[in-house]
C-alpha cells in the first residue's frame, strides 16, 4: 500500500508471532500513547512551573533522562513493555519542554516552531527511508531504524505540544474545544484507514501527532484554573493519576497479549 516496501503497520503480525522492539499498533497502543503524552504535559509543566527550574533547566533534565532511557531501549535485545512506554513518556515531556521553550524562552512563536519541527519529521522520516527502504512500525528489529524511530517519535511530540498550544493560546479555544478539534483530526484519520486505501504509514504518523494535543489539552483541563475552563488539581497529583491509568492499561494490555501468545500453537511463530 502506497508504494513498494511500505507495509501495512500490522506486518506480518498478521501470520504469528514477531519478533519486534516497538509495540504493536493496537486500540491499547492509542490509548496508552494519549495517557503517555497527558502525563507528558503535566510532569514537564510541573519541572518548569511548579518547580521554578524554567524551561532551559526543564529540557537539560528531560533530554538527558530521554538520552540515558533511550540508550537502554535500543541497547536491548527484545522488546520491554515498561521500558517502551516509559520512553514514549521521556518523549512527550521533552517535546513539552522543547516546544515551549521555542515559543516562550526564544520567542519563535508556535507557528515558526511547528514550520521548523514538521522539517525536522519530514527530514527524518526522508533520511529514514533511503537508508531502510520503507518507514515500517510494526514490526520493528533493526537498530538503525528503531533510531530513526525515536527521532520521529521526538519531532512529532514536539509538533504536537505546538499545535494544541497554538489552538489554546493562538485561536483561543477552551481546553475542552481543543481535545474536539484534535478528537476530531484523530476520528478523520481512523475513517481513512478503515475506509479508504491510503498508505497506513502516512497514517500512522499523522495519528501520532495529533494524539500529542489531545492528550495535552487533557492535561491541561486537568490541571489549569477553573477560570479557564480547567479542574485546578496539583501538576504532582495529574500526573501521578495519569501515570496510574497508563500503568493499569499498560498491565491489562500486556497480560492479554501474553495470554494469546501462550493459546498460540508453537508452530506459528515465524522467524
Amino acid at each position: 500500500m502506497g508504494g513498494p516496501n511500505f507495509v501495512n503497520l500490522q506486518g506480518e503480525a498478521a501470520h504469528g508471532r514477531t519478533v519486534s522492539k516497538v509495540a504493536e499498533v493496537t486500540l491499547a497502543f492509542w490509548i496508552m500513547k494519549v495517557l503517555a503524552t497527558t502525563l507528558g504535559e503535566t510532569a514537564g509543566d510541573f519541572l518548569s512551573m511548579t518547580l521554578g527550574l524554567g524551561y532551559y533547566a526543564g529540557l537539560a533534565i528531560t533530554f538527558s533522562l530521554l538520552a540515558v532511557i533511550l540508550w537502554v531501549q535500543v541497547a536491548a535485545s527484545r522488546y520491554h513493555p515498561v521500558l517502551f512506554w516509559t520512553a514514549i513518556i521521556a518523549t512527550t515531556t521533552t517535546g513539552t519542554e522543547a516546544s515551549d521553550l521555542m515559543d516562550r524562552s526564544l520567542g519563535l512563536g508556535y507557528t515558526a516552531g511547528s514550520v521548523i519541527l514538521v522539517a525536522g519529521l519530514a527530514a527524518t522520516l526522508a533520511v529514514w527511508y533511503v537508508r531502510e527502504g520503507d518507514l515500517r512500525v510494526y514490526p520493528m528489529a533493526r537498530r538503525d531504524a528503531e533510531i530513526m524511530f525515536w527521532i520521529a517519535v521526538v519531532f512529532s511530540n514536539s509538533l504536537g505540544t505546538a499545535f494544541g498550544d497554538f489552538l489554546v493560546d493562538d485561536i483561543g479555544l477552551g481546553f475542552v474545544q481543543g481535545a474536539l478539534v484534535t478528537a476530531g483530526v484523530i476520528a478523520v484519520v481512523a475513517a481513512l484507514h478503515y475506509l479508504t486505501r491510503l498508505n497506513d504509514v502516512l497514517l500512522f504518523w499523522i495519528a501520532f501527532i495529533f494524539t500529542r494535543p489531545f492528550g495535552a489539552t487533557f492535561g491541561d483541563l486537568l490541571t489549569k484554573p477553573v477560570a479557564d475552563g480547567g479542574l485546578n488539581l496539583p501538576r504532582g497529583t495529574a500526573s501521578l493519576i495519569t501515570l496510574g491509568l497508563l500503568a493499569a492499561v499498560l498491565f491489562v494490555s500486556t497480560r492479554a497479549s501474553a495470554g494469546v501468545d501462550s493459546a498460540r500453537p508453537s508452530g506459528s511463530d515465524t522467524a
